[in-house]
């Protein structure tokens, strides 16, 4: 990591944590430079990023914190990556998103597709329909059926927040990965059904069954979540318990 991305990096983390309020007055380059033994190009540099992730916004005399709700969508991996584990609030609504990102892309494939489109993405989608897929199997069946929604709904802005929250979410849910109950048979029974509105082009039907997936999968990390805490819950709460 070079001395700008060290630098941009912890303040960022200062800034998360709600070390510095909104509209709160940044520490000057010198303080800066000091504070991370580092010139003052590569505290401007930092800054620079900072301003590119829409947490601060530079102005004469320095720069101040923005609202999180004027980041960039960036800033989704920055928050997964403020504890050892994701927060599970954070988690459960970017699913939420990423529903509605799939089920707005299948509504418009089904709309928009040829029948030998469609057939074609309801071939990509078939492995998440096995009822015995591996782990690694399962998984990379779930990034295909997303990725294969994404683009059959030919809409780019869908397209690019999808793609942009998917590289942030994906790799920073790897610890909880092991504590996560697959449920394969159900997830398959929920895939064909979502699979047959997709034939029939049954619009109402695609939203259910999206929903339906979607209330799923959400369960599942938080059992996920509750699972990871409980394997790592400290010895002494364990004996106090018992």
């Amino acid at each position: 990591m070079s001395k700008h991305e060290e630098i941009a990096d912890a303040l960022t983390r200062d800034i998360l944590l709600g070390q510095y309020r909104v509209g709160e007055r940044l520490p000057s380059e010198r303080d800066l430079s000091a504070r991370f033994d580092a010139n003052r190009g590569a505290v401007r540099e930092a800054m620079k990023k900072l301003e590119q992730l829409g947490i601060t916004n530079i102005q004469p005399g320095g720069a101040r914190v923005n609202p999180l709700k004027e980041a960039s969508l960036d800033v989704i991996g920055c928050l997964l990556d403020l504890g050892d584990l994701p927060d599970r609030v954070l988690v459960d609504q970017i699913l939420v998103v990423i529903n509605a990102l799939t089920q707005t892309a299948a509504i418009s494939a089904a709309k928009r597709l040829s029948e030998e489109e469609l057939l074609e993405l309801r071939e990509r989608m078939r492995p998440i329909q096995t009822e015995k897929l591996e782990d690694d199997a399962y998984f990379e069946a779930q990034t295909e059926m997303f990725e294969a929604m994404m683009t059959a709904s030919g809409n780019l802005p869908v397209q690019i927040i999808a793609r942009s929250l998917l590289q942030q979410f994906g790799p920073r849910m790897t610890a909880l990965r092991d504590y996560v109950d697959r449920d394969s048979e159900t997830h398959a029974v929920l895939a064909r059904q979502l699979d047959a509105a997709l034939a029939a082009r049954d619009l109402d039907a695609i939203r259910k069954r999206h929903s339906e997936i979607a209330e799923f999968h959400r369960e599942r990390m938080q059992k996920a979540f509750d699972a990871f805490e409980a394997a790592h819950q400290p010895a002494s709460l364990e004996v106090s318990a018992s």
